[in-house]
């Protein structure tokens, strides 16, 4: 397509992504840690994708994970006390998209999908596994806010491959 040519252009990479040499270093760095993406979600009913998200052992289990403070999940979070957590796979990167803003979302990113209400807050009703989680601790931590939860209810519908976030861009298991 020449550039004198009517029409839109499809681009093949994200026209919106800050190039490679222009990242901080931190930011390369942890571009090369692969991360598995998760949907949280709250009553209200309010959601976020979040590629950090780490489970600790013990008991009781807890998860850690890294959230925007300005979004709509984390004031909901902050009022119910409570939240879940699925991970996503690969067929859901559409589901991702819409939950981290990138994708549209008429009527809200709740309005498509079938899902599952719980006291935690709705979850995929295709979700291969899901766990109901208490706020137990936030805090400022870089440029997010660090959430810690004690993890109270874990159900294994199904299974499945997770997605993963690897350098900006989604990726499955070899």
């Amino acid at each position: 397509m020449h550039s004198d040519e009517p029409g839109g252009r499809i681009h093949s990479t994200d026209p919106f992504a800050v190039p490679e040499t222009e990242k901080s270093p931190v930011r390369r760095l942890r571009g090369r840690f692969a991360a598995p993406v998760a949907l949280w979600t709250a009553p209200g009913p309010a959601g976020l994708t979040v590629s950090s998200t780490v489970i600790a052992g013990g008991d009781p289990g807890r998860v850690i994970g890294l959230i925007d403070d300005e979004s709509e999940f984390f004031d909901a979070v902050t009022l119910a006390g409570r939240f879940a957590l699925s991970p996503l796979s690969p067929a859901d990167r559409q589901l991702a998209d819409r939950f981290a803003g990138l994708f549209p979302a008429p009527g809200g990113p709740f309005a498509s999908g079938e899902w599952e209400q719980t006291a935690y807050g709705p979850v995929p009703a295709h979700a291969g596994a899901w766990a109901g989680c208490r706020l137990d601790d936030s805090r400022p931590c870089g440029w997010a806010t660090l959430i810690e939860a004690v993890i109270e209810v874990v159900h294994f519908p199904g299974a499945g491959e997770p997605l993963i976030h690897y350098r900006g861009r989604y990726a499955e298991l070899a």
